[in-house]
């Protein structure tokens, strides 16, 4: 009941609540049915056409049949259907006074972190009797429940498929791969729902659920054989109080959220790598696909010699890696844009700061399912700068720089339609 009670005051400021409901596969629709108690609507984008311009939604309501409409965009994609849409459509169901809550189907292709970006910062403009703004004005998130299928998701997060490769493309240019969505939905989740059947074997089991308690810490998990009854309102009331709920963190925030076992369990663990020295780039282009190959994900901020003002931001599922911008050290604002900086980073890089380097360092998390980690360890060790090379520092400038303008691998992969979003957020 305590707990109940503490979720709760998340909205006391009014604002509707909403659950979103991810997943690539596993019991979404269950999910769904389980929450639709009487004042609450529930809405799902169907994509599969988007690429055509054309998006089928459905509306869902306890005790009325569902309500269909097929929306023609003016440019078929992702980001289109989200501000001319759902964002919208969001802030309007908000405003209905029988409408106490709304539940979001994700439709299998998207990321559960971009959207509540969007809700949280694209600005929702010209709706009649509304002040423009985000849908945040008017809905607060809940919680987000991301359902998976025991039998499949691990083999998904840990393979190099393209999402082209199974049919689902959001839009022209998606590259993403599987592995990247199906990792990003369970990491940003708030419960689980993991569906079960009698062909999942005792360890198959328990090598997931050990993967999932380090990736998702403090979820709660609902384990569900089909057919089981889901009480999905039992599993939202489950929600730690201090979890995520839509927030959105950028590369300087901690990379072990919550409290995730740092043991070794049916062969997975995290591995936690730190420096205080830079990368040397093209040693750090070689080494780098040891976070390919026997790793779920691995993710953090990288301090390369050559690129002494910007931190870089690496970031693997399964067979893909990207590299992004992540923004300045602090050592490399001016006072100025320290004083825009939060405060909990300031606190954290004064802990640390080098007379010569200030916050520069390296940090980065690796989850492993069948990986040494004593390899990771001595090959990333390797790629850094070597003792010699750190009384060299007028030569770092000089040396080729792979990662001059951002990385992924498969390297002629382009980035995730949202990209654009995350790197905002991040910067």
């Amino acid at each position: 009941m305590t707990i109940v009670v503490e979720r709760r005051e998340v909205l006391v400021d009014g604002r509707t609540p909403l659950v979103l409901v991810s997943g690539w596969t596993g019991a979404m629709d269950h999910v769904v049915t389980s929450l639709l108690a009487p004042g609450t609507v529930a809405v799902r984008h169907d994509l599969g056409r988007v690429h055509e311009g054309v998006v089928r939604r459905t509306l869902y309501a306890a005790g009325d049949a569902p309500r269909e409409t097929i929306l023609e965009l003016a440019h078929g994609c992702v980001s289109c259907t989200l501000r001319e849409d759902l964002l919208p459509l969001l802030r309007k169901l908000a405003r209905r006074s029988p409408v106490t809550r709304i539940v979001l189907a994700l439709d299998p292709a998207l990321e559960p972190e971009a959207l509540c970006w969007a809700i949280e910062n694209v600005v929702v403009a010209g709706t009649v009797g509304q002040i423009d703004g985000p849908a945040a004005r008017d809905v607060g998130i809940d919680a987000v429940v991301t359902c998976l299928d025991a039998s499949t998701w691990l083999a998904d997060a840990t393979g190099d498929d393209a999402l082209a490769d199974r049919g689902i493309v959001a839009s022209g240019d998606d590259d993403r791969t599987v592995a990247q969505l199906v990792v990003g939905q369970v990491d940003y989740a708030d419960a689980l729902v993991v569906t079960a059947d009698q062909g999942v074997d005792a360890w198959e089991r328990a090598r997931l659920a050990a993967v999932l308690a380090r990736l998702a810490p403090g979820a709660p998990i609902a384990w569900v054989c089909p057919g089981d009854t889901l009480d999905a309102e039992a599993l939202v009331a489950a929600v730690p109080f201090d979890a995520r709920r839509g927030e959105v963190s950028d590369a300087h925030s901690p990379l072990l959220r919550g409290q995730p076992p740092l043991t070794v369990d049916c062969g997975v663990t995290l591995v936690e790598f730190t420096a205080t020295r830079p990368f040397h780039p093209e040693r750090l282009h070689e080494a780098i696909d040891v976070l390919l190959d026997g790793v779920v994900t691995a993710r953090g901020r990288a301090w390369v010699a050559t690129q002494p003002d910007e931190a870089l931001w690496i970031e693997s599922a399964g067979g893909g890696l990207r590299v992004a911008g992540a923004g300045k050290w602090l050592a490399a604002m001016t006072p100025e844009e320290q004083n825009d900086v939060d405060t909990a980073r300031r606190a954290m890089a004064a802990l640390r700061w080098d007379e010569t380097f200030g916050d520069r360092d390296t940090s980065l998390v690796v989850l492993i399912h069948a990986a040494d980690p004593s390899e990771i360890d001595r090959t990333l060790q390797w790629a850094l700068v070597s003792d010699d090379e750190m009384h060299m520092r007028d030569e770092w400038a000089h040396w080729t720089d792979p990662f001059g303008q951002w990385h992924e691998d498969p390297c002629e992969t382009t980035e995730s339609p949202y990209s654009e979003q995350s790197r905002e957020a991040t910067e």
